[in-house]
């Protein structure tokens, strides 16, 4: 292999080579935007967003100072910082690898205990939007109820202790007591999670956690800051060694490398409280019709990632492209999404669910995308409730059919128990792994056991047509295998 070159302000000329760099002259960039959670979907997307838009000559002060509340976003920290920010974005389109470099990051805050150096920065009058991607999981959101947890520790300890939170959203609460009593006024806050009426959702968390502390302030928030809701996509995988591989490839020496699909898209309600860049210029779409976008999203492609990602991983396939090519999954995920997804799905400007489903297994099928079913299948507490569960309430309301999402529930329960069927072992994946694999071994012999898990299915364990369906999907997998019971479904 060629020596490589070391990512940095100072070899962008150098990399121009093999890359796509910045035109823009990044010692002339000024923050705007603190982004919480610098995982690779924020680098991929709304960072490369902001970074064309740069490429334009335009809103140069909007760039992005990246955030982090966890003991390992130090980690991260340190591998960006030692790069001046920058990240090889590599497109994995089935046509041919490219690289760009994305520069709209230009700092990333110290993370301590207590957020003191975030919560400051935060509260500087530069800073208008900030903006985080903390995973659906983390909005501290009861599963049965959808309203604020207050119960958490980590939530009781920011209520106790609201000038050293644990938590972003103690750090922005925080800040935002800063800014009104030195008269800076609001800033937007914008999720980029994969949440369905994300906006409203980080408004809840933000207000609620404020009110247990400061009922004045949780009041000044809801009045003045806004909330957008917004829909992300973009399949963005983990970086390993092969991603590691590519980028040295192009003869780049990134220890943080990105690489994606050759597809984004990113809609967004226009409530800005203190002005937004333009990112419409490059693509992004502002609509009022936010909710529809991210319902035919996050029913279909997040709710088929799920339909595939269990089965797919209990069969000991490696990539999601590989799921695709497995003819009894790829035609679960048809079914299920066309016959009992898609018709509670609202049609969007310039796109039709069955259209998006069409877009959506392309997509899935994609041989350069090496996502595996196991970091989509990671989470299914919070994904099957956030993505799963939605759409077997609609058809049980509309009584229309729920067979395929009772046999996607079972395949989640069986994925539970750990083994995978050539005996070999599924490691935990899932923040509630330890209380949900002693409850899926109990549901081998008494499926019931699965959907009394209430804070995951509310009450379908009380709807016969459903909870009936999953018991007999489940006691077939488990005597017959997943094969057998896909193709049962398939062929009904």
């Amino acid at each position: 292999m060629d020596e490589l070159t070391p990512l940095s302000n100072a070899t962008l000329g150098d990399l121009a080579r093999t890359a796509r760099v910045p035109t823009y002259d990044r010692s002339a960039l000024s923050p705007g935007i603190v982004h919480i959670g610098l995982g690779n979907f924020h680098r991929a997307h709304q960072a490369w967003y902001l970074h064309r838009l740069f490429d334009t000559g335009q809103d140069h002060d909007w760039a992005i100072i990246g955030a982090g509340v966890r003991p390992g976003d130090a980690v991260q920290r340190e591998k960006l910082l030692a790069q001046d920010c920058l990240t090889t974005l590599i497109e994995l389109d089935p046509a041919g690898k490219s690289a760009e470099i994305c520069g709209a990051m230009i700092d990333f805050v110290p993370v301590e205990p207590g957020n003191g150096a975030l919560i400051a920065r935060m509260a500087k009058s530069d800073i208008r939007i900030v903006s985080m991607t903390v995973t659906e999981g983390g909005y501290f959101i009861d599963p049965a109820t959808g309203g604020f947890d207050a119960t958490h520790p980590d939530i009781q300890h920011d209520a106790a202790n609201p000038d050293h939170p644990r938590t972003a959203f103690g750090a922005m609460i925080a800040a935002l007591k800063q800014r009104r009593d030195a008269g800076l006024g609001p800033f937007t806050c914008l999720s980029c999670d994969n949440l369905q009426g994300n906006g409203a959702v980080l408004r809840q968390t933000s207000v609620s956690l404020a009110r247990l502390s400061d009922t004045a302030l949780a009041e000044w928030i809801e009045e003045t800051c806004s909330f957008p809701n917004s829909m992300v996509d973009c399949i963005v995988p983990a970086t390993g060694p092969n991603e590691i591989a590519l980028v040295q490839g192009f003869g780049i020496d990134d220890a943080a490398p990105v690489t994606h699909e050759n597809y984004r898209q990113w809609v967004i309600e226009d409530a800005f409280c203190a002005g937004r860049p333009d990112w419409d210029a490059v693509g992004a779409t502002f609509s009022d019709r936010v909710h529809d976008f991210e319902m035919m999203k996050i029913r279909i492609l997040n709710g088929g990632h799920q339909i595939i990602s269990d089965p797919a991983d209990i069969l000991g396939l490696a990539t999601i492209a590989e799921a695709m090519a497995h003819p009894g999954i790829s035609a679960l995920l048809h079914k299920v999404a066309l016959t009992e997804i898609a018709p509670h799905v609202a049609d969007v400007p310039g796109c039709s669910a069955q259209e998006y489903l069409t877009l959506i297994e392309r997509r899935f099928a994609n041989p350069e995308i090496a996502d595996t079913p196991r970091r989509v299948a990671f989470d299914g507490s919070s994904r099957h409730p956030g993505f799963i569960v939605p759409s077997i309430r609609d058809g049980l309301k509309a009584d229309t059919p729920v067979e395929g999402l009772a046999l996607v529930s079972a395949a989640w329960a069986r994925y539970c128990t750990g083994l995978r069927e050539d005996g070999s072992v599924v490691a935990p994946n899932d923040p509630h792994w330890d209380s949900l694999h002693p409850v899926a071994e109990a549901a081998r012999s008494t499926p019931d056991l699965w959907l009394e898990q209430r804070q995951y299915y509310g009450d379908l364990a009380d709807a016969p047509r459903f909870a009936s369906a999953f018991s007999r999907w489940l006691d077939m997998i488990h005597s017959d295998g997943i094969e057998a019971a896909m193709d049962a479904y398939i062929t009904a």
